[in-house]
């Protein structure tokens, strides 16, 4: 049969679980073909540490942006089909010897099923393994996770992946049962502390008005959330299960469209974890949207800037931090519009903030450099053909202002 048919039997099969029951993993079964698995048969020794003590050592964190979660192509030639190169072992050594200290490799895995059952195309595994592999040898931190496998609409769809709201919930949690399953499988015993999983990507109500904004009155909203704890718990629960080093390796959990309003909301819960003290929390924080993101929006950082990053900082700190769950900002950084003496400043107040405040912060990077005054989203930092930084002044200023 073809895929959407075998997708479609699969969905059909799936009893209805509403997202006020509790999740339990023991009803969520293991699908993919086992025999395409990739194998981990390394042993080193795990280093038994805690969120808060890792995260201390983390350092400054740089994305590799627009490649292993591209979907612009099939098969291996999907890394490049967003326009950014080829991942060379070179590249990685360069990035680490300028000052990196984590790598976040963001993973999307939907356009890599090789059938109906969740099963992931072991060569974009392999490929993907390769440049952990490398990552690690430069003793980087590195970050993988489920990235753009979020479905585009509330609607029951024939594509593989995740949407977080009641009727889409059973698929959802088969997706991430069995994708996790095959990650943990690869990634294992041969890999220490140095290693973390991130279960999803901004994982939001696409296609409805509470998509990026958190409304806590809004019956969507409140369904979503309650559905994010369920797949948030099957993460975890999927990878312990796993055993080894995955019973103890630190795990990051995602918010509802990686917002710090949702993080901040008390509709939002924690999973339960039966390793204590090992968890993260994600938020994606462009802040001010304005300066940040926004196009044309603003080119000078002001003083309300401040206040606004100070303020959302202070409050996530206050409930997480605070209470010995790290904050990971998996992506942050400033349009190029043309103003790097502002976008420096707002680096220098941004990362000071951070670090005062204990966040892990990983700089997004889609390899986009040249200033526009009518596109937005140019977040391009590393040259990553030359293995050298595009603004020499923004990397010293990364590094200064995340010193401890």
């Amino acid at each position: 049969m073809k895929k959407s048919l075998l997708f479609l039997v699969l969905l059909l099969s799936l009893t209805t679980l509403n997202c006020k029951t509790k999740f339990n993993s023991t009803k969520t079964p293991v699908r993919y073909d086992k025999q395409f698995a990739v194998k981990d048969t390394g042993k080193v020794k795990f280093n038994d540490i805690s969120a808060k003590d890792l995260a201390a050592k983390m350092g400054t964190g740089w994305n590799l942006g627009n490649t292993f979660d591209a979907t612009g192509a099939a098969g291996l030639r999907a890394e490049t089909s967003w326009g950014c190169p080829k991942v060379t072992k070179e590249m990685i050594h360069n990035l680490a010897a300028s000052g990196i200290k984590t790598i976040r490799i963001p993973v999307s895995w939907s356009i890599h099923m090789q059938d109906g059952q969740f099963t992931i195309e072991p060569e974009w595994m392999k490929r993907v393994k390769q440049v952990v592999d490398w990552s690690i040898e430069e003793g980087l931190y590195v970050v993988i996770n489920s990235h753009h496998d979020n479905f585009f609409s509330p609607e029951a769809s024939n594509n593989y992946g995740y949407y977080p709201n009641s009727a889409n919930l059973n698929i959802s949690l088969m997706y991430i049962v069995n994708i996790w399953h095959q990650i943990s499988t690869t990634f294992n015993n041969g890999y220490d502390e140095h290693l973390i999983f991130e279960g999803m990507n901004e994982p939001r109500l696409a296609g409805t008005e509470v998509e990026w904004s958190t409304k806590e009155t809004s019956e969507v909203n409140k369904d979503g959330f309650k559905c994010l704890s369920a797949l948030n718990q099957a993460f975890v629960d999927t990878v312990r299960a796993s055993g080894g080093n995955n019973k103890k390796r630190i795990l990051i959990i995602p918010v509802l469209h990686a917002g710090a309003d949702s993080a901040l909301s008390s509709l939002f819960e924690m999973p339960s974890d039966i390793s204590q003290g090992k968890l993260m929390v994600s938020v994606h924080m462009y802040t001010p949207y304005s300066f940040a993101m926004e196009m044309p929006g603003e080119r000078v950082f002001t003083e309300q800037h401040q206040k606004e990053i100070s303020g959302t900082f202070g409050k996530l700190y206050s409930k997480f931090v605070r209470n010995g769950i790290p904050v990971f900002v998996g992506e942050y950084g400033a349009t190029n519009k043309g103003n790097d003496e502002e976008r420096i400043k707002w680096f220098k107040y941004y990362l000071t903030e951070a670090t005062n405040y204990e966040f892990v912060a990983c700089v997004w990077d889609n390899h986009q450099f040249e200033a526009s005054k009518k596109e937005g989203e140019r977040y391009g930092y590393y040259v990553r053909e030359k293995g050298v930084w595009y603004s020499k002044d923004i990397l010293k200023t990364i590094l200064e202002s995340t010193k401890k």
